[in-house]
């Protein structure tokens, strides 16, 4: 579905009153599809917003689209003991007000510190026993996102609403459990804004458009204030620590602990990470421009957070909601990509083949249905889409394609809250997997493993798993990356495996390209300067063999046999005569055994015979 499936495309102003009373002027204008998001993209490198972008196309799944923003007017920080509201701008002081007394209607958040620029406050735990369906209800953040999305709630526009990131530790406020790691001060394990412009380009339809978003509370409006915010300067570059260096070995290790818990039957399956740390020379733009040529992916983003980038290309839809409508998409089964497409079909075979890989899947979708079980209808979780392949850069995964309806009493952030985490990104049983994790992982994930995307204030939800993504902060660049372990796992397979997933990653930071995918990549051009004819014996192939001859700089002359024998007699300028495969004998044509003869005669035969053959071998495997 196109993103702008429900937008009218047309220009020019709409009014709308939202269910609490807030009304919402929204202009739209056209823009240039071509550069919208470079520009937006520039501005991400010093200011703070988000852009999100869908590279990849697959039927009934995903679509190429773009969505991005900068200067949001609100910002939702959430910490493990309070969370934090802020107005970035004079637009956003306006709204800040409106929350604040939103908010204050819910007993279960406690506001302890107001001013015209932030709200501070807590959130009040409810210790008593509940149901395990009533879980995604138990007081948290997402009981403030609640609260702020019945503020704005309408389902005239489909657009406005909460964007940006949310980080693993999320898992924790829902499933409380000791924690292990040391976790810095004051990192958000949430950041979400509320952008009121906001550029949307839709590939499929080729076109774009700028939305902008005015509001009028209680008399008082946004419109004519500056849609402005802080500049923030990139910090000197950092070292990187000697032991945070990759060093072979460790994550094999880590795979042996995991062997030993699977043989105490403590876990069926987990997926431990672990980091890469890569200087930047380039500016986060840039890296994400490299990193969406070499990896399209359907979760592709750029998020500055003020301090710090996120940057990534995300294969895995996290959690999709539209209206009741809920789906995921997990991955899991993954194989390196071959050199050419011939490879490929060896590799999908291998991949499909492997009995490992099923159970991985299996399994992952198996506790996604029971996700899914505790807020849909009963009878109607259901998996529409069994092994599918999905092709990438470097790696082939297969994924399932899960759907289920919600039930009437729940929404979006239900659905959210419900997968937290993907069991492809933690394990199973989830808990102990997660709690596991938590114990011999060597450090916090912080972003990683949570999800990146946007709840809009019309119910919908559009979320993408925090994988293949890099944290830039301070010049360097963390990227993390893991496994999907079963009893059977290789230590040191398992280990590549994660090589792999970060390769793109790593080559984006280096600013280098995918050169094995590109097909105007130049070969050596061994046979510049040479002539060869070709002898066509009536062969169904003598073209894709003269185009191999061709691919490395010689001049091709293909010629039936009466015209060859013409062409040698008359000139003795060949460097190379090669005669072509035929249907029945070389009895059949009599001209060829003279024929050979005049080639041995009037043809230079050298080194660079071999040299072709050579060459042509490379062309035809690759």
């Amino acid at each position: 579905m196109s993103i702008l499936s429900h937008f009218e495309a047309k220009t020019g102003a709409m009014t709308y009153t939202t269910k609490a009373g807030v009304k919402i002027t929204r202009h739209a204008r056209a823009l240039d599809e071509a550069r919208t998001m470079d520009d937006l993209l520039r501005q991400l490198d010093h200011q703070k917003g988000a852009v999100f972008s869908s590279s990849y196309e697959y039927p009934g799944r995903y679509t190429r689209w773009d969505i991005g923003f900068v200067n949001p007017g609100i910002e939702i920080r959430s910490y493990p003991n309070e969370f934090v509201v802020s107005a970035l701008n004079q637009r956003g002081r306006l709204l800040l007000a409106a929350i604040d007394e939103q908010l204050t209607k819910n007993s279960q958040i406690v506001v302890i510190e107001r001013s015209a620029k932030s709200i501070i406050g807590t959130i009040e735990s409810d210790h008593e026993l509940f149901r395990e369906e009533e879980r995604t209800r138990q007081p948290s953040i997402f009981t403030v996102l609640r609260s702020i999305q019945e503020l704005f709630a309408s389902s005239e526009d489909h657009f406005l609403g909460l964007y940006g990131a949310f980080g693993y530790d999320l898992v924790f406020r829902l499933e409380p459990m000791p924690l292990h790691q040391e976790r810095e001060e004051r990192k958000p394990d949430l950041v979400l804004s509320i952008p009121d412009e906001i550029s949307i380009v839709d590939h499929q339809r080729e076109c774009a458009y700028c939305l902008s978003y005015d509001f009028e509370i209680a008399g008082q409006s946004t419109a004519g204030l500056p849609r402005d915010g802080a500049f923030y300067e990139y910090p000197k570059r950092e070292d990187i620590p000697e032991d945070k260096k990759y060093k072979k070995g460790r994550y094999a290790q880590l795979v042996e602990k995991a062997l030993t818990a699977f043989k105490r039957g403590d876990l069926f399956e987990v997926v431990p990470s672990h980091t890469f740390y890569e200087p930047c020379t380039g500016s986060p733009s840039e890296i994400f421009q490299n990193l969406r040529t070499i990896n399209p992916s359907p979760y592709g983003f750029m998020i500055n957070l003020g301090t710090e980038h996120l940057v990534g290309c995300s294969p895995e839809m996290y959690v999709r909601v539209d209206g009741k409508r809920v789906e995921t998409c997990p991955i899991s089964g993954t194989i390196r990509r071959g050199k050419n497409a011939i490879e490929d079909a060896d590799r999908i075979r291998q991949l499909l083949n492997s009995e490992k890989d099923e159970a991985e899947l299996t399994m992952c979708t198996d506790v996604d249905r029971n996700d899914k079980s505790r807020i849909c209808l009963p009878g109607t979780v259901k998996v529409i889409g069994r092994r599918q392949l999905e092709t990438y850069s470097h790696l082939i995964h297969t994924v399932d394609h899960v759907v289920g309806s919600l039930k009437p009493e729940r929404d979006a952030l239900d659905a959210f809250i419900t997968h937290m985490w993907a069991v492809t990104i933690t394990g199973a049983p989830k808990r102990n997997a997660i709690k596991w994790i938590e114990q011999h992982e060597a450090s916090p994930r912080g972003w990683y493993g949570g999800a990146v995307g946007y709840l809009t204030f019309d119910g919908n939800l559009n979320t993408g798993l925090t994988l293949r993504t890099m944290k830039i902060k301070a010049g360097i660049a963390e990227i993390r990356a893991g496994a999907t372990l079963l009893i059977d796992s290789v230590p040191q397979d398992e280990e590549d495996e994660t090589l792999t997933k970060a390769a793109a990653l790593r080559q984006a930071v280096e600013g280098t390209k995918a050169v094995s995918r590109n097909p105007h990549h130049k070969k050596d051009a061994v046979g510049r300067g040479k002539r060869i004819l070709i002898v066509d014996h009536e062969d169904s192939f003598v073209h894709t063999l003269g185009n191999y001859f061709k691919q490395t700089g010689a001049c091709v002359v293909t010629a039936r046999t009466a015209l060859a024998k013409q062409l040698l007699n008359d000139s003795a300028d060949f460097d190379l005569v090669v005669l072509s495969p035929g249907p029945g004998t070389p009895n059949d044509l009599p001209s060829t055994r003279r024929l050979t003869v005049a080639s041995k005669k009037n043809c230079r035969f050298s080194a660079f015979a071999s040299a072709c053959r050579a060459s042509s071998n490379t062309l035809a495997g690759n």
